[in-house]
């Protein structure tokens, strides 16, 4: 009796440790992402208490700030006037056939520029210089990581925060808008180029009827709103950079990942910064 007791015991506290296992696991399983996600936050928040830090303590780092400003903006602005080349001509093709239905040909040229500078412009140069600059600053800093050379800037008193991402961030807060101008005017003049080629009108009569109703409410807030961009790009590139582990597949995940995320937060931001606009500039 004792014997088949003892058994019945070491059964049960087998069934009990498996079952016990199994719930652990699935636990786990269940809550692993939601604790990355909110430790990736976490890191991120810390990262940018860093970068601020840096970023206002002297000396400042102006010459490099200088070079990755050249970086990003000459390397970005054939992309963008390409991007902007292309979205005037889609509009103004696509817009002309909607409006000649309803008998309004005339509004064209306003449709274009006024579809350009609100929205159009601002968010495809932010989603060109994300998928350039973003993927860029996110391998150059991850090989860097993985290779110890973060590790021995830092071993030799030179500030990481400093000279690699507060330069970076900020020329991509300063770099978006000027990059957003290129973008609307290679939208607005090949907007006309493509109207002209399905019915003649001269550049000046576009130019006057596109922005006789545009106010400086209608331009400079979208425009600035791309400071906010170039900000999410910089940071987040910077941080998936920084945070790179894994030899070289760590640092393809740093690009790939930049660009998804960067774009991501773009989006999203953009949603807030439209519905901010509408409230306080219409």
């Amino acid at each position: 009796m004792t014997v088949h007791f003892a058994l019945f015991r070491f059964v049960f506290a087998m069934a009990y440790s498996t079952t016990s296992a199994h719930r652990a696991r699935d636990f786990s399983s269940t809550t692993g992402p939601v604790v990355k996600f909110f430790e990736w936050f976490g890191n991120l928040s810390m990262f940018c208490g860093r970068l601020v830090r840096a970023a206002f303590t002297p000396p400042y780092e102006v010459r490099e700030f200088v070079h990755q400003f050249d970086e990003l903006g000459s390397k970005s602005l054939p992309l963008v006037a390409l991007a902007g080349a292309a979205t005037g001509i889609v509009l103004a093709l696509s817009t002309r056939d909607s409006l000649i239905r309803f008998g309004a040909k005339s509004f064209l040229p306003a449709v274009v520029v006024f579809s350009i500078i609100k929205e159009s412009g601002p968010i495809i140069t932010a989603l060109v210089v994300s998928g350039r600059a973003a993927a860029g600053i996110g391998a150059e800093l991850g090989a860097m990581k993985v290779t110890e050379q973060i590790d021995a800037m830092d071993a030799s008193a030179v500030n990481p925060y400093k000279f690699l991402v507060a330069t970076r961030v900020l020329a991509c807060m300063l770099m978006l808008p000027l990059l957003t101008l290129v973008t609307d005017f290679f939208g607005i003049v090949m907007g006309w180029v493509a109207n002209t080629a399905a019915e003649p009108i001269s550049l000046r009569l576009f130019i006057h009827d596109g922005f006789k109703d545009v106010t400086f409410n209608d331009f400079l807030p979208p425009t600035l709103k791309t400071i906010v961009f170039g900000l999410l790009i910089g940071i987040i590139s910077c941080f998936q950079g920084m945070y790179a582990t894994g030899g070289t597949e760590g640092v393809e995940r740093a690009a790939t990942s930049s660009v998804v995320l960067a774009s991501l937060f773009i989006i999203l931001a953009d949603v807030l910064l439209v519905h901010l606009i509408l409230v306080f500039f219409s």
